[in-house]
Order: C-alpha cells, then structure tokens, then sequence
C-alpha cells in the first residue's frame, strides 16, 4: 500500500485551520500544522513534506517570505498559496518567489481537494525515475539490490545492510543528478522527521572505501556541499 502524502498546514486562522486539516485527513493525508511563518520554517527544515497548503497572511514571517526561503534553500516541495487577497499582484508575486498554485479565499474546498491532489501526483511523477534492476555494474563493481551484496572493484565480497542497498539504488537511479538529503530520507528512511545529515555522510563514506580505488579522489560518489548527493558513472 502507498505511503500517505505529507502535507503541512499552514494557517493562522484557527477555525479554517480545523476545517481544512479535518477535511484532509479526510481524504487519507497526513497533515501537520503550523499557525505562523517561523513555525512553518522550522517545521519545514526538519521534515519531509508532499505539500505545503500556506497562507499569505501570517504573523512573524509572512506565506511570501516563507516560500522564498523554501526555495532559496532548493527544497522543491510543491507549495499551494491561500490568500484572502485577490489583487493580481499578489497572484503573480506568490508564483514569482516560487509557489505552484494560488487560491484566493473564500474558496471551494472541493476545488482545493482537487488542486492538493493534482499539484502531489504530479510531484510524484517528477520524482519518479526509471528503475535499475536487481543487478548493476559500474567499473569493476557489481551490486545486487536483492540479494544485498556486492563485489566491489578489488574482487571483495561484501554484504550490504537494507538501507545500504537502497541508498546505492537511489543515487544510480538518479544518475548525474543530485538527490537532496530529504529525498534521501524519505525514501531510504520511509519517515518525515530527519536523522542528522552525518547519517548519510556516513553511508557516502562506506561506498567510498567499497567501491572507489582512490577514496580520497572518488569517480562515483559525491557530496554537494548543502543540496545532497550525486552519483556519477
């Protein structure tokens, strides 16, 4: 069965805010809440979500401040903007600092049903890539996700651990591109909240000494410094 999507709340008006979370729940999200902007900023650095349902009008950090720091930060989680205003420029300004979706209030909850789910079944698709099987080879190392071991590049055998094997199917499924360390957590992990990043720094430095000749000068795996990791062939 597919996991629930993740969706953050954020709204400061309490009875809307119950209405919506009700409402989604509903539908079979998850949903976690926050009732102003630096709450939403805390929340979002330490968990993974599918989408933020945001507010523009917020105390301490408004929704607009708030999406830019989301995307200053490369977290692409699809953000669909609430607002009770509904001058043009606000439209266009909410999608210009990076939301994907603008609802002026009072709005059709039907309709937001059905944008939340068009806006997370599209994210899903973006994130989808085409699946290596169970076998892989790279230089003179060849992995088997199913069995989870691995001969690597000096004719080692070794076994990997589960999250290991996910991890290494992950990063060459997303070949020549980096994967954020939430997409990593999401998926290896298969909970929201984050363990530290040293966790993964930790399990980049084992394929390393695996399957690299020179671990000080790696050909496949490497660290993007703030955005996540990247595997090359």
């Amino acid at each position: 069965m597919a996991s629930k999507a993740n969706i953050l709340l954020v709204e400061d008006e309490e009875n809307l805010h119950e209405t919506l979370k009700l409402n989604l729940e509903m539908e079979g999200y998850e949903v976690s809440s926050a009732f102003n902007g630096t709450e939403a900023l805390k929340k979002i650095a330490n968990e993974y979500f599918d989408l933020i349902i945001m507010d523009i009008m917020l105390p301490e950090v408004d929704g607009i401040a708030v999406t830019e720091s989301v995307r200053v930060n490369n977290n692409e989680v699809p953000i669909l903007m609430l607002s009770a205003k509904n001058a043009g420029s606000d439209r266009v300004l909410g999608l210009k600092k990076g939301a994907d979706d603008y609802l002026t209030k009072p709005f059709n909850l039907e309709e937001l049903l059905l944008r939340v789910e068009k806006l997370i079944n599209k994210n899903k698709k973006l994130q989808e890539k085409e699946t290596v099987g169970d076998t892989y080879e790279f230089g003179n190392n060849k992995v088997d996700f199913k069995a989870q071991d691995a001969i690597t590049w000096n004719g080692q055998h070794i076994e990997l651990s589960k999250k290991e094997a996910m991890l290494l199917k992950l990063l060459i499924e997303n070949k020549g591109e980096v994967v954020t360390r939430e997409k990593i957590l999401q998926v290896v992990w298969g909970y929201n909240v984050y363990p530290t990043t040293r966790t993964i720094d930790n399990f980049i430095l084992s394929f390393r000494k695996y399957f690299e000749e020179d671990s000080r000068n790696p050909r496949y795996f490497h660290s993007v410094r703030g955005v996540g990791y990247k595997y090359m062939d």
